[in-house]
């Protein structure tokens, strides 16, 4: 990293499957988001990243919606956009239409399948299990959209090969250095939430790339703990947690970013600015 007392900071508003049954500080309509996104930014993100909703809180991939929710973002606040392509069913092009549409500085891409499961020990069934299909010919379609566009990808990775598909997309040239990614621990069907497949992960990367950790439920916050004390950077918020470490529900994602950024100044680092944030992962 260029700053590397500085940690970058994500805040992932809503997630896509999740609801206000579930936790009421969900946002679904455009004005619910950027007053979200600001309580984020307040609180020390510099990047947001996003999945649209409709006012009755189901997924949308309407670019007209992305559009909307882009502009009550930046109307409250300067943090950097991360928009979503991930789906299952969804036609190519409606992936990545908003992306096309509205040029977010960041899109988020898949780098690999897997078979996504959630399992209940109280039911002794799974909540889902579908197959979160990736294929090479996906993702260098989203790609090269994402390179028109003057958008950078952020590679997502759910399980333990899936940096290693950098290799041939960089060999091809459809993906260009500095990377950045994001290692998504504790899925069912993905690579285990530990510290030990953190360090695995990003010994895998290429020299110079920017990395991140998304840890899902309860172990969000003690692979925030590690990415921090490794130097890399982390995400938080209601996509991927509800609960602050003491086991309270957050009342917003401003609360888990709070958290966040008081575990960075605990280790002695502290949040990147925005500005700060497009010079490290090399928006600037």
């Amino acid at each position: 990293m260029s700053l590397p007392d500085k940690v970058v900071i994500t805040c992932a508003l809503s997630g896509s499957v999740t609801t206000r049954k579930q936790c009421p500080a969900i946002p679904y309509t455009p004005e619910e988001y950027g007053e979200e996104a600001r309580r984020a930014w307040e609180a020390g993100a510099a990047v947001l990243h996003i999945h649209a909703r409709t006012d009755d809180g189901m997924p949308t991939y309407s670019s007209e919606r992305y559009g909307e929710i882009k502009k009550a973002i930046q109307a409250r606040c300067p943090i950097i956009l991360n928009f979503s392509t991930g789906a299952v069913g969804i036609p190519m092009e409606e992936r990545v239409a908003h992306i096309i549409d509205h040029k977010p500085a960041i899109g988020a891409l898949n780098m690999g399948s897997l078979t996504y499961a959630k399992y209940s020990e109280k039911r002794k069934d799974f909540v889902f299990d579908f197959v979160f299909s990736n294929p090479f010919s996906d993702i260098i379609f989203l790609m090269k959209r994402m390179n028109e566009s003057g958008v950078k990808p952020e590679l997502e990775c759910f399980d333990v090969g899936h940096p290693n598909n950098a290799y041939p997309l960089l060999d091809m040239g459809v993906l260009k250095p500095p990377l950045d990614f994001s290692f998504i621990l504790g899925v069912q069907g993905g690579i285990p939430a530990s510290i030990k497949h953190l360090t695995y992960q990003v010994d895998q990367i290429p020299a110079g790339s920017t990395w991140k950790t998304i840890g899902i439920s309860r172990d969000q916050w003690f692979l925030t703990a590690g990415a921090l004390a490794m130097g890399g950077n982390v995400r938080v918020g209601l996509e991927d947690n509800f609960y602050l470490p003491s086991g309270e529900m957050a009342k917003s994602n401003g609360d888990l970013v709070g958290k966040a950024a008081a575990m960075a100044k605990d280790v002695g680092r502290s949040p990147a600015s925005v500005d700060e944030a497009k010079k490290i992962l090399g928006l600037a």
